[in-house]
């Protein structure tokens, strides 16, 4: 039992350390929840996403997405692109915002399929992905053993939680995003983390 302990906490610390990190990702949660938009669809898709690829990682998958650079080389110009894109989208609410402030009641239902298709495509077109849930997570789960899948346990469990923080917690800061001033800056700091990804992406790729 305390072995299993051990590795479920270790995958739940290695985890985290690797999806805390500020991304493409973890901005469109919070952009998301703070407008609570979708905010559980999103999440969930996130989570989900994670627990699959971590299970392949842990399966032993790693070594595959290795051995294809190419496949790694055309997503990250595919998500390059995608990022550049989403970017200069919201540098242009910066520089022309619409006036209004935070909408506690979210946007219209048919928002709800253009936030899901984006999540997916920010979630499954970073080549960062692949080699950090897949590879490195599964290499250090492989060091574990027998206790390998504890390992990918601890560690979908830590994307779970630190998703479910980020966006259904990013309501708290509604009274702050309350006034539109506090959109443009946001939406800055969204602009530059998805221009300056998906520079990195094509620049890697």
């Amino acid at each position: 039992m305390t072995a299993s302990l051990a590795a479920a906490a270790a995958g739940f610390g290695t985890g985290l350390s690797l999806i805390v990190a500020i991304g493409a990702q973890n901005a469109f949660v919070l952009r998301q929840g703070v407008r609570r938009d979708s905010v559980l669809a999103v999440v969930g898709i996130c989570a989900l996403s994670d627990a699959a690829l971590i299970a392949l990682g842990v399966g032993g998958l790693g070594a595959v997405v290795v051995a294809w650079p190419d496949a790694l080389t055309a997503v990250g110009w595919i998500g390059g692109v995608f990022l550049l894109c989403y970017g200069a989208l919201a540098a242009r609410r910066v520089f022309r915002p619409a006036g209004t402030a935070l909408r506690t009641e979210g946007e219209a239902a048919g928002s709800r399929k253009r936030a899901v298709l984006t999540c997916l495509a920010l979630t499954w077109l970073n080549p960062h992905v692949y080699l950090d849930t897949v590879f490195l997570l599964g290499s250090v789960a492989a060091d574990r053993g027998a206790l390998r899948w504890t390992f990918g346990l601890g560690a979908v469990l830590a994307s779970l939680c630190w998703f479910a923080a980020l966006g259904f917690g990013a309501r708290l800061l509604g009274r702050f995003l309350a006034r539109p001033m506090a959109w443009r800056v946001l939406d800055g700091l969204v602009a530059a983390t998805m221009i300056t990804m998906g520079g990195m992406l094509i620049a890697g790729a």
